[in-house]
């Protein structure tokens, strides 16, 4: 029985074992489902997550612009701020500006040559201030024939200091082409009169019909000009060249008569020097540009108002011939003066030839706006005007010639 009991018991304990073993499974087990509920949860845990990216990613991908939105709402508050920061700080200057410009003395006024400049001789302004001749004048038709009134409107224009002309886009009317193969090679031949479009409502239709001191008569009046001196008023051309050498003021090469009339001056030193004298003049009643274009020479089509179309320091004469008197208004002759000064290179020769004015205004205005120049005295001329020749009419009227050096510094 004991074995039996011995054997239950081993059996037993065998049975025990393999009950403990049963009783062990389920203990067993039990540690596997809690390694497999771990593992579980790990794995829900790294779902969660990736479901979790996965619809950020789609809000990202389906809405950037509204992510974006915020983010400059952001960026645009701070610059904002950044913004009002700044203006604070203008402000803060702008105060301090106005605090020390409320201390200071005002500022000076414009310089009266400004204000001379901007009422006298403005760069075409003027022709606002005569609206009906400019109104005439750009009635035109464009990339058309220009209207023949040079001699009804342009000219009043330009004596009224509207220059340059505001007209740009039409044919200005010529000469007959025939007209170039009649030009002379002296300029000191008669000229043709095939040369100039004669107004069709003027009475002359040639040069021989115009009065031979007004400079047409190139043949003979004028060819006798500048080489033989009547009174000590006049200056020759032999005589300004030889002045020109004992002064040391070089050769003149380059120059510049103002008024020269038809480019008498400028043909009698293109022939004794073989100079280029370029001639401003215009058409007062008679053809003086196509005159002196037709002897060789150059004419330049300006008022006596407005600034030499000519380079700083580069001329070595200025001529300053009838047109220039008392009749310009004493602030433009002496802009004239000093742009004539502006143009003239060092030792370069101002010559006034004839000017004319009254004696008692000689000194005290005419002489003392040139001796306000610093320039050397060459020559220095005064006469009555009704002994020299120009007649008086009854008034107290001088002629002035002068030759006038630039300082070489």
């Amino acid at each position: 029985m004991r074995k039996t009991g011995v054997t239950s018991a081993t059996t037993g304990a065998a049975a025990g074992g393999g009950g403990g073993g049963g009783a062990g499974w389920p203990c067993g087990g039990g540690l596997n489902l809690s390694v497999r509920l771990n593992v579980l949860l790990l794995l829900s845990v790294v779902a969660t997550n990736l479901v979790s990216l996965y619809h950020l990613s789609l809000r990202a991908a389906t809405a950037p612009p509204v992510l974006l939105q915020q983010r400059q709402q952001q960026g645009g508050d701070q610059e904002e701020l950044a913004l009002i920061r700044q203006l604070d700080a203008i402000r803060a200057g702008v105060s301090q500006l106005n605090h020390l410009r409320s201390s200071s003395p005002p500022p000076p006024p414009p310089p009266l040559e400004l204000l001379l400049y901007s009422r006298l001789a403005p760069v075409a302004s003027a022709c606002s201030a005569h609206p009906d001749l400019l109104h005439r004048y750009m009635s035109y038709t464009p990339f058309a024939p220009c209207p023949d009134d040079a001699l009804s409107l342009a000219e009043p224009l330009l004596l009224r200091g509207c220059h340059p002309l505001p007209r740009r886009r039409c044919f200005s009317p010529t000469a007959s082409a025939s007209a170039s193969k009649l030009l002379p090679d002296d300029p000191f031949s008669p000229l043709p009169d095939a040369a100039v479009r004669w107004p069709k409502e003027g009475n002359c239709k040639s040069f021989s019909c115009l009065q031979p001191s007004l400079g047409f008569d190139v043949a003979r009046t004028e060819a006798a000009r500048f080489l033989r001196a009547r009174s000590a008023l006049d200056l020759t051309a032999p005589q300004l060249l030889r002045l020109a050498s004992l002064s040391r003021a070089g050769p003149i090469r380059l120059g510049l008569d103002v008024g020269g009339g038809t480019g008498t001056l400028a043909a009698r030193l293109k022939k004794l020097a073989n100079a280029t004298v370029v001639t401003t003049t215009m058409n007062l009643g008679a053809p003086y540009s196509e005159a002196a274009a037709a002897r060789g020479v150059v004419p330049l089509h300006a008022p006596l108002q407005q600034r030499f179309p000519v380079g700083d320091g580069t001329m070595d004469l200025v001529r300053a011939g009838h047109a220039v008197n008392r009749w310009i208004p004493e602030v433009a002759l002496e802009f004239l003066w000093y742009d004539a000064d502006r143009v003239l290179r060092p030792g370069g020769l101002l010559w006034v030839d004839h000017f004319w004015c009254r004696r008692s205004d000689l000194e005290g205005v005419y002489a003392a706006m040139l001796r306000r120049l610093g320039y050397k005295t060459i020559k220095w001329a005064i006469a009555d005007k009704s002994v020299a020749g120009g007649g008086n009419g009854g008034k107290d009227e001088v002629y002035l010639t002068a030759l006038l050096q630039k300082p070489f510094s």
